[in-house]
């Protein structure tokens, strides 16, 4: 079981996503996009991040109405042991004893078919968005897979 409650990691670091939600929210989108995982993954939230810039940025520099979505929460506390590799390090470290680790990042837990991103956008927009998703896709760790949704 993973450590997530901050309460009890101390010096856990806060979570790097800037906006969950960017875009214009409106109730007239025609479609829905999402970027689902093919396998059981843990991303960190760095990369859910680069990849919410990736696809926000191709999409806002083209001037396309859309509303995007991040739908994973990084709850995760990751921890490492950081082991000392000079010379005479064997006097200065435990090994694995008392080997717990400090946290040094969080990362959210992804299931197969759940969605990590969702953008709502116009029919006419589709092949653009799914350009953006493939760039976006490419900064998560596991492949993923593009599944559209029709609202209307």
């Amino acid at each position: 079981m993973p450590t997530t409650r901050k309460e009890f990691a101390r010096g856990a670091p806060n979570v790097r996503i800037a906006k969950f939600t960017s875009g214009t929210a409106r109730d007239d989108y025609d479609l829905k996009l999402r970027l689902v995982s093919t396998q059981k993954v843990q991303i960190r939230h760095i990369a859910i991040e680069a990849a919410r810039v990736s696809a926000n940025k191709r999409i806002s520099d083209l001037g396309v109405d859309y509303f995007l979505e991040v739908k994973v929460y990084p709850h995760v506390i990751l921890r490492e042991n950081k082991m000392i590799a000079t010379a005479g390090a064997d006097r200065l470290q435990e090994g694995m004893r008392r080997a717990y680790g400090k946290p040094v990042g969080l990362a959210a837990r992804v299931n197969i078919g759940a969605p990590v991103l969702e953008m709502s956008i116009m029919n006419e927009n589709l092949s653009l968005v799914e350009e953006s998703f493939k760039t976006a896709a490419s900064k998560l760790p596991a492949p993923m897979k593009i599944e559209k949704i029709p609202l209307r």
